[in-house]
């Protein structure tokens, strides 16, 4: 049996400071891989072992059930279960589930599972189509309105500086027929959980009252990452109550799109100005080479939030130097499949080899170059590129282009073919303009550019082969995607930076440090040139111990390769037996 002095062996002296912490408000600056899930359980897991709380008493927030799931297991391994562990959804859904027959009366809505058939129905209404594209651009732009608690009317007057997904009617119009076919169908979606549990809250005393019996003491992970909305329902749950841990950091803020915020986590200490604040900086993941990579990163002076980051002090020892690698002959992905080939041969596990790249439709070249070097992977986040829906529907098309038999007379009318039934989808090269002003919304631009990499290795094979058809293109394209299902299940990761958040490699390969990419050439603000910073700052801090930045060099480098490089050449100064930097 645990008991208080149990819980807190084996925490290092900040990690100790937050389980120790008095109750009351409690904010924790925890950096790239300091401990902070360690630190948060601990902190509740003491809390009731020492008597201040009773288990039952405390919710742990998240924003996966991935992450909750963990929450779970590891405070019943510290002899706390009653603890309850659960996303911000998941929390108030149970409450609404509770108090609806009630408060309410009746049968609670459903709630949607996706917002497609109801956009689409709204659409229809207002006279509008879309492809599957737009309608999910128009699904996710909902999103972000209701989790900054904008009705239609609101949208309209507040947020005009928004590129909206679609241009043939005002974005608030679509919001609101939206909204009107969701309460024809007596459906609701997963916002207005959140929002039903908030009103509840705030116009129902009995039930409110009931919520803060329950619960006296909240903790908050991931605390950069609240929504307007989701701050809403966590200061309704508190009421007069001021026992509350937040834990966050804001240089993982790579959620913006979809409502979250840092600037809750950044005024913590302004709104409860008794509240105490902690850092932990001690770096457990990384060596001190890439750890000195991502401090370079984050604390460059032209970045507004390095006066606020947390500077990591590796904990590790040394390791390699982080390796910059401009792309030779065989291009980038060709470089980064032999690398992983070398890897592998020096008897590092795939498993603990991860390739981490910007976009979704970045992952058709390196996976037909693992696939072509018969090295086993897996798309974390995603589906394979192949598997996509909009490049099945593509392949769908060229596979009628080269039935009708049309033959072409040179390379480039086989491509003109290509695109022409490819156009029957709504693509177009026209639209790459589009794409990368972002003008087009993040569903429709990653369809874009998944269909644009399609024909681009279309392209290839013609350029390779001036003498192949459309039928010998397809054909070409249906084999590749026929090797790339032969791979294992346990193999090299393959993800974007937002899927890799949360998870760490020995060896993570970093691509496509081109402008551009990183950062995205809609990225314009400074406000989204910081996001595209931490969203690199994410994927170093993934590495344990390898790290591996490579770009095409027949293009413009990123402007964020400057801040590394000097890291790398004051690490190498300092190591000068370590190996080199680049290839």
């Amino acid at each position: 049996m645990l008991d208080s002095d149990d819980v807190l062996s084996g925490l290092d002296p900040e990690q100790r400071a937050v389980a120790c912490a008095p109750l009351g408000p409690v904010v924790v600056r925890a950096g790239a891989g300091t401990g902070k899930t360690r630190a948060i359980t601990h902190r509740i897991a003491y809390l009731v072992h020492a008597g201040l709380v009773p288990a039952e008493q405390i919710m742990a927030l998240t924003f996966t059930t991935r992450a909750a799931g963990e929450l779970a297991i590891r405070l019943r391994a510290l002899g706390v279960p009653g603890v309850q562990a659960r996303t911000f959804h998941s929390a108030a859904l149970r409450q609404l589930n509770h108090f609806w027959p009630h408060e309410v009366g009746g049968a609670m809505p459903t709630v949607t599972p996706s917002k497609s058939a109801l956009v689409t129905a709204a659409l229809r209404r207002l006279g509008v189509s879309a492809n599957a594209a737009t309608i999910g651009d128009i699904a996710g732009e909902i999103e972000w309105a209701k989790s900054m608690v904008m009705t239609p009317t609101q949208y309209a007057q507040k947020a005009d500086d928004r590129a909206a997904p679609l241009t043939q009617v005002p974005f608030g119009q679509v919001f609101a027929a939206y909204e009107n076919e969701k309460l024809a169908r007596g459906q609701i979606d997963f916002e207005d959980v959140l929002l039903l549990a908030t009103a509840l809250m705030e116009e129902d005393g009995s039930a409110a009252e009931e919520v803060q019996q329950r619960y006296r003491h909240y903790i908050v992970d991931e605390y950069q990452d609240v929504s307007p909305l989701q701050e809403r329902l966590l200061s309704a749950w508190l009421g007069d109550s001021r026992s509350l841990t937040v834990v966050g950091d804001a240089a993982q803020t790579i959620y913006s799109f979809a409502g979250a915020t840092s600037q809750f986590l950044d005024s913590f200490s302004r709104r409860f100005p008794t509240a105490q604040s902690f850092e932990l900086f001690r770096d457990y993941r990384s060596t001190s080479e890439v750890v000195a990579v991502a401090n370079a990163l984050l604390l460059a002076p032209q970045w507004q939030g390095a006066s606020t980051a947390v500077r990591l002090e590796a904990q590790r020892g040394s390791g390699p130097l982080p390796r910059l690698l401009p792309s030779g002959p065989d291009g980038e992905a060709g470089d980064v499949a032999r690398r992983i080939q070398e890897q592998q041969q020096a008897g590092t596990a795939l498993s603990d080899i991860a390739v981490l790249f910007r976009t979704n439709a970045q992952s058709a070249t390196i996976e037909e170059a693992l696939a072509q070097a018969d090295i086993a992977y897996t798309v974390r986040g995603s589906e394979r590129f192949f598997d996509r829906a909009d490049i099945k529907r593509a392949m769908t098309l060229i596979r009628g282009a080269a039935r009708a038999g049309v033959a072409a007379e040179s390379s480039d009318a086989v491509l003109d073919d290509i695109v022409r039934a490819l156009e029957a989808m709504g693509w177009s090269p026209s639209q790459e303009a589009a794409a990368r002003s972002g003008a087009l919304g993040l569903a429709a631009r990653e369809s874009w550019e998944a269909v644009a990499a399609l024909v681009s290795a279309a392209r290839d094979l013609v350029q390779t082969d001036p003498s192949m058809t459309v039928v010998g293109v397809y054909a070409a394209l249906e084999k590749r995607a026929n090797d790339h299902h032969g791979s294992a299940v346990e193999g090299v990761t393959l993800a974007t930076l937002h899927a890799a958040k949360g998870l760490e490699w020995k060896c993570v390969h970093l691509i496509g440090l081109n402008e551009g990419l990183m950062p995205l050439v809609h990225a314009r603000t400074q406000e989204h040139i910081d996001e595209e910073r931490r969203l690199l700052y994410v994927g170093i801090t993934r590495a344990q111990s390898d790290l591996l930045l490579s770009w095409d060099a027949q293009k413009p480098r990123s402007r964020f390769l400057s801040d590394i490089e000097t890291a790398v050449a004051s690490s190498s100064a300092a190591s000068p037996a370590t190996s080199p930097a680049a290839d």
